[in-house]
């Protein structure tokens, strides 16, 4: 048997209840994953609302499981015994777990299991906005929205090894403080100071070349005014409940601006060679210290719904994950 996380209906954090569950046999293809952290991300928050809906209750949320290899299926070339992470659908707030051989990476040797279970969908994500969809280059300015959350502090990191000039919004002098440590280079408080007047000010009117929006709501709204001409906002979730609007296109069309989405699970599902590949220098970048996992609050697996609580009010900086 094996413990789970599971809600029967959407609803609040207390929706959420811990089930004893046969231990799943993995089948062709796949490994089982004895997890040992478990990470929490903002889909996880908004399945349990019922703003991305679920096929089926009992439903186990949960994207990012790290742990050890115990058992193996079929037609597999892992072995039990490896520490490895994996990118799963949904299921990953288990003690144990089955997933496609083709999801499972190797943990770097430097790294704890809870840095490892904020690596697949924070890295993968602020990968693909940056360089699949923005096309970032060196000496490009970027505003990168939450900069201090999860995907933010990665993305903030790649971007500054690759030569950017970042700017980067959070609310506190906390938040602020570690953008400054990850390379961001004009980090502004967002409720002391309109982020788009600060962006046209500090670059004399011109803009950035490249928005990382995951707030969605005004905020993406308010991005548009932080353009430069040839400009694109990369837009990748919704934290803030709410979806971006654009309610006239004569802001992007007489700036030559674009606005592009990404969304990991699908890139996945439709298009794994266009993503997956990146593991690799993501993985090899994390083993020398060239980027680095920021977990910035661990809970006991027992308590999720505190976990969810403390990443949907906006408590958290870096990762947020679940150890066993």
């Amino acid at each position: 048997m094996a413990k789970s996380i599971q809600f029967t209906e959407y609803g609040k954090s207390d929706v959420l209840e811990i089930v004893e569950m046969d231990r799943p046999e993995p089948k062709l293809g796949q490994v089982r994953i004895n997890v040992k952290s478990i990470g929490i991300n903002f889909k996880d928050i908004r399945q349990r609302l019922g703003f991305v809906p679920v096929d089926e209750f009992p439903f186990v949320p949960g994207m990012e499981a790290a742990g050890v290899i115990d058992a193996v299926g079929p037609d597999v070339n892992r072995s039990v015994g490896q520490k490895v992470v994996a990118r799963v659908d949904n299921g990953g707030y288990s003690e144990a777990v089955t997933v496609n051989e083709e999801f499972v990476f190797d943990i770097p040797k430097n790294m704890s299991f809870s840095e490892a279970a904020g690596f697949p969908v924070q890295f993968l994500t602020a990968y693909g906005v940056l360089f699949n969809r923005g096309n970032l280059e060196a000496d490009d300015r970027v505003l990168i929205h939450a900069v201090s959350g999860g995907v933010g502090t990665a993305a903030a990191q790649l971007a500054n090894n690759a030569g950017a000039e970042i700017f980067g919004t959070a609310s506190t002098t906390t938040k602020l403080n570690l953008a400054a440590e990850l390379g961001v280079d004009h980090p502004i408080n967002y409720t002391e100071k309109a982020f788009e007047e600060e962006v046209r000010r500090i670059t004399k009117g011109r803009g950035v070349d490249l928005v990382l929006d995951g707030v969605g709501g005004e905020v993406f709204a308010r991005s548009l005014n932080a353009l430069a001409p040839y400009g694109s906002i990369i837009t990748y979730g919704a934290a803030s409940g709410e979806s971006g609007c654009v309610n006239d296109t004569t802001r992007l069309y007489s700036g030559n601006n674009a606005i592009l989405g990404f969304h990991l699970t699908n890139m996945i599902k439709d298009s794994p060679e266009r993503i997956l590949p990146a593991i690799g220098d993501l993985s090899g970048w994390l083993a020398r210290g060239e980027l680095r996992v920021i977990v910035g609050k661990k809970f006991p697996f027992e308590e999720a719904g505190r976990a969810h609580d403390y990443l949907f009010n906006r408590e958290s900086t870096g990762k947020v994950v679940l150890t066993l």
